[in-house]
């Protein structure tokens, strides 16, 4: 999932950055509210963490315009203003949930895994296409009772295939949900990854679930039933 995270400590964003990269997201980082309203509109983010503290324009005002322009987008306030009428004012002004600063790093991803879950996809934490399943908490994977080791990059293309299951996906909506702002569209990076997720999924012997659509771009679903044969006379 593809995520913009505000905030305007350096060290901070880098910190949190890679921490959130390592457990598969993609990460753009906003040092100011103008960057990020910016950002927020040519990019389709699944989630924002969101600073108050910043440099130009308050991080409330970034909500309301940002809640105005993308009403489905998740927004996670994450700031040392600590006391109950800053949480209030910000969770009714549109965030979705609010963490006070210092924060613990695993606390962030599990609200981030939390947010994603609720409405519109309003997804349960174990995603399911057949026999694969996706659980999201702990980001493990398995087809049937075989379990399949996924580096960080893979776990982040397969969940964006496993929230359409059935759905043709192009290599631009992706790219969109699980790279940041360095994605090279002129390399063939996502067909290699695609490729490594094909040896996991469907190994020899295996019904084929991960499809390229010629053209168009790749298809997760469950394998077609083998068809019946007739009966001996």
């Amino acid at each position: 999932m593809r995520l913009l995270l505000v905030e305007d400590d350096a060290r901070m964003a880098a910190t949190a950055g890679q921490f959130l990269r390592n457990h598969g997201f993609a990460v753009d980082h906003a040092a100011s509210g103008r960057a990020a309203l910016e950002l927020a509109a040519l990019n389709p983010y699944d989630a924002l963490v969101l600073d108050l503290g910043l440099p130009d324009l308050d991080g409330l005002e970034v909500c309301r315009r940002l809640r105005r322009a993308h009403p489905s987008l998740r927004i996670l306030m994450a700031t040392a203003r600590d006391a109950v009428e800053a949480r209030i004012a910000g969770l009714d002004i549109g965030a979705d949930d609010y963490l006070v600063k210092p924060y613990a790093l695993g606390e962030l991803v599990a609200r981030l895994r939390a947010l994603l879950r609720r409405p519109a996809d309003a997804l349960p934490p174990v995603l399911h296409v057949g026999a694969l399943a996706l659980d999201t908490g702990n980001r493990s994977a398995r087809r049937g009772p075989r379990a399949i080791a996924l580096t960080a990059k893979e776990y982040a293309v397969l969940e964006v295939l496993m929230r359409h299951p059935g759905q043709v996906l192009t290599r631009e909506h992706i790219s969109q949900h699980a790279w940041d702002d360095n994605y090279d569209p002129f390399s063939n990076v996502i067909d290699v990854y695609i490729g490594r997720l094909r040896k996991k999924i469907d190994m020899p012997g295996e019904p084929a679930m991960l499809e390229t659509m010629r053209g168009a771009g790749y298809r997760l679903a469950s394998p077609a039933p083998a068809p019946e044969r007739e009966a001996s006379r």
